[in-house]
């Protein structure tokens, strides 16, 4: 197996979002070249209801599909389809927008500790205008794989390979045969992800401290990952915590403005109008 290199490291910076949600933007407009298909990924967390008390209020998306997951804390789901999902510590919402939603994304706690991330992954031409899909998934319902070194792999999307086991996550055929690991590696030990031939590779760390690739990567970094077959992690004296992406690439123009994501201005142009005249969820 080819193992993977680190073309480069990006940073989280601090920002804002929703009613001011407080968080740290590890890919945005600016830093999504180069990463097709992935196009944004946010991670939040404080004890402060301050920070996260106004969370999302309504809002729209067109074109991608965004990946919600909690680590802890209790987030509401709501859209204009009726889709209602009450998110919680370890769950996921895997939200196909397609030709537009409407949705809320609101804390229900008032105090205490809320953590998660989302990932906005895009969708090729043919399906940004498709019907929308929503995918509610509870702790329970995703697998975690437990290795004899007693590293976690938690496998949300795509699939994890140990040796002759194959482990499969809940999320399946979708267009960019997305991977979406969370693994959780104690002191001093290495693992090794097998990613599909072709597909862009990132690893995001949240906590800890690890090696990868040979490289060390601190908590909002995120390492993106040059042409291979796997990817090397490796601790030293402290655990890690880190999220595995893996998308097969769409290689088609992008353009995006705020909540939209299509091929070109002249459909974001139209997104826009659409959804100032009420006609995005038509």
């Amino acid at each position: 197996m080819r193992t993977m290199t680190i073309e480069r490291i990006l940073s989280a910076s601090p920002a804002s979002d929703g009613g001011g949600v407080k968080l740290y933007r590890i890919v945005g407009p600016d830093g999504m070249r180069g990463l097709d298909p992935f196009l944004l990924l946010d991670e939040f967390g404080s004890e402060s209801a301050d920070d996260y008390i106004a969370g999302f209020p309504p809002h729209p998306h067109r074109g991608f599909e965004t990946v919600t997951y909690m680590l802890e804390g209790r987030m509401l789901h709501e859209d204009h389809l009726g889709h209602q999902g009450l998110l919680s510590s370890g769950g996921v919402q895997w939200m196909t927008a397609g030709r537009g939603v409407i949705h809320s994304e609101m804390p229900q706690q008032e105090s205490g500790r809320m953590h998660g991330l989302q990932l906005w992954i895009n969708l090729p031409a043919r399906d940004k205008l498709s019907d929308p899909a929503y995918r509610h998934l509870p702790a329970e319902a995703i697998p975690v794989v437990t290795l004899a070194n007693g590293i976690q792999v938690k496998v949300i999307a795509g699939a994890f390979a140990e040796g002759d086991t194959q482990t499969l996550g809940p999320v399946q055929g979708l267009a960019t045969d997305p991977l979406y690991l969370d693994a959780r590696l104690p002191a001093n030990t290495e693992l090794l992800v097998p990613i599909p031939a072709g597909h862009r590779a990132l690893v995001y760390l949240i906590a800890g401290r690890l090696q990868v690739a040979g490289q060390g990567l601190i908590p909002r970094r995120m390492a993106v990952l040059g042409a291979g077959e796997g990817v090397a992690l490796q601790t030293g004296e402290e655990v890690a915590h880190a999220l595995v992406l893996a998308a097969r690439p769409l290689g088609e123009p992008v353009a995006h403005y705020g909540p939209f994501v299509m091929n070109t201005q002249e459909e974001i142009r139209q997104a826009i109008q659409d959804y100032e005249q009420g006609r995005l969820v038509d």
